[in-house]
């Protein structure tokens, strides 16, 4: 179905915390130099893109989180002026394990995971499933052939499993780097949902 809706999600590119691998949710940091390289480099997997036959103009919906890394990923990658800045698309929040890593987080909970467990004093898996799947609804509701969507790490790989028909914990079965570019799509119908590429 190559001519199907097209749903574009890049990561956000480097940040001083995903340098040290220290978890970022709500922590509003700008991406260092590295990131806004990488942040280029998201713009040109986008500019290189193909739908149909046809040329790849700008996507009529651009929607980012409001957040600093992400945002600045988004302006960088598309240059854009109409970009709909969305609080659901913000990065988990992982409460009293901002600022940590997991292997810090995982010295007093040895099994801990995300996708699993939570975040004490920050969201629970039903409140991420609930924002993944309010943004997955604005999505499908889309007219337009594709749409670009700039987030974050640990909230995309719960829209990847949530566009699937997935719990939140097949999250865990995705990884994206710093400006990762991941496409959402169907097989043979809107009934098929799949992560293209």
């Amino acid at each position: 179905m190559s001519d199907s809706p097209r749903i574009y999600l890049a990561r956000h590119g480097e940040t001083a915390w995903t340098i040290s691998r220290q978890h970022t949710g709500r922590t509003d940091l700008p991406l260092t130099d590295g990131g806004r390289t990488e942040a280029e480099h998201v713009r040109q997997r986008l500019a290189d893109r193909t739908v149909g036959s046809g040329s790849c103009p700008m996507p009529e919906h651009v929607f980012s989180s409001p957040l600093k890394r992400a945002h600045e990923t988004c302006e960088i990658a598309t240059g854009s002026e109409r970009i709909t800045l969305l609080d659901d698309l913000m990065e988990w929040d992982y409460g009293d394990y901002e600022g940590l890593t997991t292997k810090e987080i995982q010295a007093s909970r040895p099994d801990w995971n995300i996708f699993n467990d939570g975040s004490p004093g920050g969201e629970s898996i039903v409140d991420v499933e609930a924002r993944a799947d309010r943004v997955i609804t604005r999505l499908r509701a889309l007219s337009a052939p594709e749409a670009f969507v700039f987030s974050h790490g640990h909230f995309l790989r719960v829209v990847m499993a949530r566009w699937l028909g997935q719990p939140v914990h097949s999250g865990s079965f995705f990884v994206l780097s710093t400006a990762a570019v991941v496409v959402l799509g169907y097989e043979h119908n809107l009934n098929e949902p799949c992560i293209r590429f």
